[in-house]
Formats: C-alpha cells, sequence, structure tokens
C-alpha cells in the first residue's frame, strides 16, 4: 500500500487506487461522468492544500485517506 504524506499529490493517490468515490468526495469533487475530469482538478493539489481548502485539520485529513485507501487496497485484494 502507497504512504500518503501530506506532501502526496491527490493524483498520485487516484493513480495508486483508482476512481474511487470515497477518496475523491474526501477532496470535495463528486461523482462526475468521466474520471479524466477528476485527474485534471487533482494534479497540482497536495493532501496538505487538500486539507487546508477544506479546514480540516492535516492529520484527521490523513487518517480519512488511509481508511479509504485501505478499504479499496482490502477490495482489490480480495477480488472484488
Amino acid at each position: 500500500m502507497m504512504k500518503i504524506t501530506k506532501d502526496t499529490r491527490v493524483s498520485a493517490i487516484l493513480e495508486e487506487y483508482g476512481d474511487i468515490a470515497d477518496v475523491m468526495e474526501v477532496f470535495g469533487i463528486q461523482r462526475v461522468g468521466r474520471y479524466s475530469l477528476r485527474m485534471l482538478a487533482a494534479k497540482a493539489v497536495t493532501v496538505e492544500w487538500a486539507a487546508r481548502i477544506h479546514r480540516v485539520p492535516l492529520n484527521e485529513f490523513l487518517e480519512i485517506l488511509e481508511r479509504a485507501a485501505s478499504k479499496k487496497q482490502n477490495q482489490k485484494e480480495a477480488g472484488t
């Protein structure tokens, strides 16, 4: 599983875990018809900046992301 830090770019999280609604909704990006629109919005944003934008303490934001990524990883390993 990828280590997510304050300097991790949102786009890197998407590349690792794919188009996962749980993670994207954390960043305030609602479900959209095209995955490429999400990637465009996420290219320059780091986890730290996303936390600031949404006024969530960084540590709490990192925990949310870790849980969502772990859930996705577990689903992948289970073959679902």
